[in-house]
């Protein structure tokens, strides 16, 4: 059986895993489909700055789990991000 702190850990790595996941699915079909109309970019901005806040506080507190799946998660946030000033550009400027 595992010890409460092996516990702790499985439990914070696995949901680690699960809520990084998460995002792939849709930098996946952001750059699969050329397209981020639906993405906002408040929402994206404001969830990055939350994850630089988990990030830190994971060093702070000395969680592993927790620096490793927020850093993933706050590069694959960026990457939509990114995809979406370079997508909308892009659709700008066909426009015109």
């Amino acid at each position: 059986m595992l010890s409460t702190p092996e516990l702790v850990t499985l439990v914070g790595s696995v949901s680690a895993v699960l809520t990084t996941a998460a995002f792939v699915p849709q930098v996946l079909r952001v750059w699969r489909l050329r397209d981020a109309r639906d993405i906002s970019y408040l929402t994206f901005v404001i969830f990055s700055v939350g994850l630089v806040g988990w990030v830190t506080y994971g060093v702070l507190v000395g969680s592993i789990p927790i620096v490793a799946a927020n850093a993933l998660t706050l590069g694959l946030a960026l990457t939509i991000l990114g995809l979406k000033v370079k997508f909308d550009r892009a659709a700008a400027t066909a426009v015109h």
